[in-house]
């Protein structure tokens, strides 16, 4: 879908509405642009290395991917997964745990800069577990 810089004021419900338009991966991208906007205003002056690690556990998985994962998996819990895309499944899989593994190092290497737990910086940031199923 092409998209187009449009200027215009919203209000928050406005921006809440259009948001509820957006299809599943669409919003979790949005999602996690608004989080790194967040974590802008609330740490202005944050290090490079800081800010180059943010951006790095703020990236999430491509799309087509995420959502291709999810189609399978609803499909497993369906049971209507054909052997072909249980072996996608499992590839998928994969991607997504290495993705995951990337992500958590990330997190570990800013806490080790910051001095803290790995706990005290998801709480920090305000991370919330994803369930994969």
């Amino acid at each position: 879908m092409p998209t187009l810089k449009i200027e215009a004021q919203l209000s928050k419900s406005e921006l809440l509405q259009a948001a509820e338009q957006l299809s599943s991966v669409e919003l979790e991208q949005f999602v996690q642009e608004i989080l790194a906007i967040s974590a802008k205003r609330k740490a202005p002056n944050l290090s490079h290395n800081e800010s180059d690690l943010l951006s790095k556990i703020n990236q999430g998985i491509d799309g087509e991917i995420q959502q291709r994962y999810n189609l399978l998996i609803a499909k497993r819990q369906a049971e209507t997964l054909t052997d072909e895309e249980y072996q996608d499944l499992l590839d998928l899989t994969h991607k997504v745990e290495e993705h995951q593994a990337t992500r958590l190092k990330y997190l570990s290497q800013l806490a080790q800069f910051r001095e803290i737990s790995l706990s005290q910086l998801v709480v920090q940031l305000g991370i919330q577990p994803r369930n994969n199923d």
